[in-house]
């Protein structure tokens, strides 16, 4: 709690400060209410007399007016200093959530960060706004009840010790009893959360399954085991009051007999010992309210220490002292950035040619011995992967569910980092470059389509917010997006729900595949983007792309390798490279014809969608696309004369 208020708490040092003083002033003129109440009895009940009891009577209003107003001051500077510190440790949370990388986020988990930026926080909000409103109230209003009660009579003062003493214990034992509790509700909620995210994103299977009871059960078996945690602080916490009130009256029992004695011989006035028990009350009452605030403050500091756990985690990914990486010519050449402003190549062909001496074009893609393994597994998810994928060129990654071809492609935009290995990009080491730059270099279409809320134009410049309408138009058209966005009536600017709920799988995967495109990434990723394609978009998506890789080479650029993930031999097969995984091991790597001669995990592959054993005419490359224009899809027909679609 403490290393929160000391990060976030420098801009509200004065709430913080004035604030509970305040407070302070508030609790005075209450401490002085007893004593005046006295002189009230003693000097206008006692010897009736009204006047004694009207001037301490308009005291008494004087005073609660003024104490109002410092009430009201202190409680907008803990609604500013509360609601501010939460606002501004959310947001500090958000962004370094965001910072985190893929395998820190799979360490907490989804569920957990949602509740620790919204409930965690609220927790700490509360603590906040009642420690200023609170915390120098009640305790300083104990402490100057019984120095006040001592002032008048000290045996009387034994009573009030003794009782406070007893009170005081009492709490710190059920407080001790139920601090455990506390940090293991929030545990529970987590769970919780986590089982209302899976059946609301996922309601559309439980209902396909009918397993809407068992999903019910599951909230229900979650629910009653964070209540019966709540509950057995519950109960705990029941025998507090009961308690304290029953020393509380059994003190106003012993003062009253004892002050009686005392007031029948002289040594105490009735108004004192009126006092005496009013400052006795106070004490106790704020002794109640003390440990309500315990309650809080341990919840706050269950909260403060998960809301730290995240701040504190420092990301395993970086780019601290990383570089610019400098372009030259249609790709980066280590030595020759400075030659820079000898120009640039007009044509594909005059690429090599302007190279200088003794320099290569060096390759998009390089994996040398790659290997990743996921914290805590027994095995790696991707071994030992060697391969190299120059500017133009495609490569395929293909095998079955759980082979780790996602795996592999996420290493390529540093998603995670190899434990094994170099991946390298445009000749440079993933890891020496800028993350921001990288992943300008880089695009990649996840295997889920996922848009945000907004429209489908806030949606396509999240890689370059300074592009054109033409850009985004163009983006469009290569993903095979533009007729239906065109029909719609607003166009780009046609809005787009949370998730994309508005659009069909086949529509959000073409604008997440054209949000990829928008900014000219050097290597394009799609990881298994076309499995809600038909067969005719995704051979027309192949040929755009084909297209825009052959116009970028004529131009000079540096045309775009692509990287594409599927289970499909069809998306595959006319790849330069096709990687054949299994396992998390390469078992397979050439082209297709390579492949279906040399690979029997690919031969498997390719019995097992019907496709025949061909030879794929080098007219099939990615930057000769012209044959597969005449690609056409009906059910039972051919695609190509290259590759047949059975149907079951």
């Amino acid at each position: 709690m403490f290393k929160l208020l000391k990060r976030f708490g420098g801009s509200y040092r004065a709430n913080l400060v004035l604030g509970p003083l305040c407070k302070l002033i508030e609790v005075v003129f209450d401490l002085f209410t007893p004593i005046i109440v006295a002189y009230m009895i003693d000097a206008g009940v006692g010897t009736r007399s009204v006047q004694p009891v009207l001037a301490g009577g308009g005291i008494l209003l004087a005073m609660a007016a003024v104490a109002i107003l410092f009430a009201l001051a202190c409680q907008k500077m803990a609604s500013r200093a509360s609601q501010g510190m939460g606002t501004s440790i959310r947001h500090s949370l958000y962004e370094h959530i965001n910072a985190l990388s893929h395998a820190d986020l799979d360490r907490f988990g989804t569920p957990s960060l949602t509740t620790r930026i919204t409930n965690d926080v609220n927790q700490v909000q509360l603590a906040i706004a009642l420690g200023i409103r609170q915390l120098m109230r009640w305790p300083f209003l104990a402490v100057g009840s019984l120095v006040a009660a001592l002032a008048i009579d000290v045996r009387l003062g034994l009573i009030f010790v003794v009782s406070m003493a007893v009170v005081g214990g009492l709490f710190w034992f059920v407080m001790k009893a139920c601090i455990p509790y506390y940090r293991s509700m929030q545990a529970k909620l987590d769970r919780i959360a986590l089982i209302v995210r899976e059946g609301l994103s996922g309601v559309r299977v439980v209902r396909a399954f009918v397993r809407e009871g068992h999903e019910r059960r599951r909230l229900a078996d979650a629910a009653q085991d964070q209540a019966a945690t709540a509950i057995a602080v519950g109960r705990l916490s029941s025998v507090l009051n009961p308690v304290t009130f029953l020393v509380m009256y059994l003190a106003v029992c012993a003062i009253l007999w004892a002050g009686g004695i005392q007031v029948n011989i002289g040594e105490l006035t009735q108004g004192q010992v009126v006092a005496f028990v009013s400052y006795m009350t106070q004490a106790l009452l704020s002794i109640v309210y003390v440990a309500n605030l315990v309650v809080v403050f341990t919840k706050a500091s269950a909260s403060a220490a998960r809301v730290n756990e995240v701040l504190a985690c420092q990301p395993s990914v970086t780019d601290e002292g990383a570089e610019p990486v400098e372009l030259w010519g249609s790709a980066w050449l280590p030595g020759v950035a400075e030659q820079a402003d000898a120009g640039l190549p007009d044509t594909a062909e005059q690429v090599d040619a302007d190279l200088p001496s003794g320099a290569e074009q060096v390759p998009t893609l390089v994996l040398r011995n790659v290997s990743f393994a996921y914290p805590g597994a027994a095995a790696d998810a991707v071994h030992d992967a060697t391969l190299t994928l120059m500017p133009g060129q495609t490569l395929g990654v293909i095998g079955g569910t759980g082979s780790g071809k996602s795996t592999l492609v996420s290493l390529l935009p540093r998603l995670y980092d190899a434990t094994e290995g170099a991946v390298e990009v445009l000749g440079r080491d993933v890891r020496a470059w800028q993350l921001k730059q990288l992943r300008q270099v880089v695009g990649m279409v996840p295997q889920q389509a996922m848009l945000v809320s907004g429209t489908i134009r806030s949606n396509l410049i999240w890689r370059d917010a300074k592009a054109t309408d033409d850009d985004l138009w163009r983006a469009l058209e290569l993903a095979q997006a533009a007729e239906f966005v065109r029909a719609l009536a607003d166009g780009l600017d046609a809005p787009v729900e949370a998730g994309g709920k508005n659009f069909s799988g086949g529509q959000r995967q073409r604008l997440t595949i054209a949000r990829a495109l928008v900014g000219a990434p050097k290597l394009l990723i799609l990881d298994d983007s076309a499995s809600a394609l038909d067969y005719k978009t995704d051979a027309a998506l192949r040929v755009a792309l084909a297209s825009y890789g052959r116009d970028a080479a004529a131009s000079g650029e540096l045309p775009p390798a692509v990287v594409v993930v599927s289970q499909r031999v069809a998306s595959v097969r006319a790849a330069d490279l096709i990687c054949v995984m299994r396992r998390g091991n390469v078992v397979g790597l050439g082209t297709h014809d390579e492949l279906v001669r040399t690979c029997a995990i690919y031969q498997e592959i390719c019995a097992s969608q019907g496709v025949e054993d061909e030879t794929v005419s080098p007219g099939m490359r990615q930057f000769h696309p012209a044959q597969l224009s005449h690609e056409t899809v009906s059910p039972g027909t051919t695609v190509s004369r290259h590759e047949e679609v059975r149907h079951g």
